[in-house]
């Protein structure tokens, strides 16, 4: 069976378990409470999104973007990319990626930013890999972390 991509609200227990996962892995590499400022509210329409990846009808990964600065400013974070281990490599996180840009143009978003961690060179090096601008700040306003390595993706044609 096919990879299959959609957009699942935040409270379905398939986008909550991978935002639990998500936040597990960050707990393990950064210590746990790491990336606790942001509630999963913020995945949720209007102001975001979640997607959620099945491989053969099981969980294989997920990816959420929340408005920042202000709404309605079309400007997104990408939030929680995580695929399971062992389907690490394998094309999820890229098919994941491109879906959830889609589906932020779609809900009106023209530009995303993201930030990945100093312990997580695997995801600079795929970001980096698939395209995305490595920036040195957010936008004015946006939160983000100082030691956090931030890229950025323009989503306009």
């Amino acid at each position: 069976m096919p990879l299959t991509l959609d957009v699942d609200d935040i409270t379905t227990p398939g986008a909550q378990s991978m935002i639990f996962a998500a936040r597990d892995e960050l707990d393990r590499r950064y210590g746990v409470g790491a990336d606790a400022e942001m509630p999963d509210s913020e995945l949720a329409a209007p102001g975001g999104l979640f997607v959620v990846a099945r491989l053969d009808d099981h969980l294989a990964g997920g990816v959420g973007v929340r408005t920042i600065v202000a709404p309605g400013s079309g400007i997104g974070e990408i939030k929680r990319l995580w695929v399971r281990p062992d389907l690490r490599r394998s094309g999820v996180a890229a098919a994941l990626m491109t879906y959830v840009e889609q589906a932020a143009a779609h809900a009106g978003f023209v530009e995303l930013f993201l930030e990945t961690g100093p312990r997580q060179p695997e995801a600079q090096a795929f970001y980096a890999r698939i395209g995305w601008t490595p920036v040195t700040a957010f936008p004015p306003g946006a939160h983000s972390y100082p030691e956090g390595i931030k890229f950025y993706r323009d989503l306009r044609p």
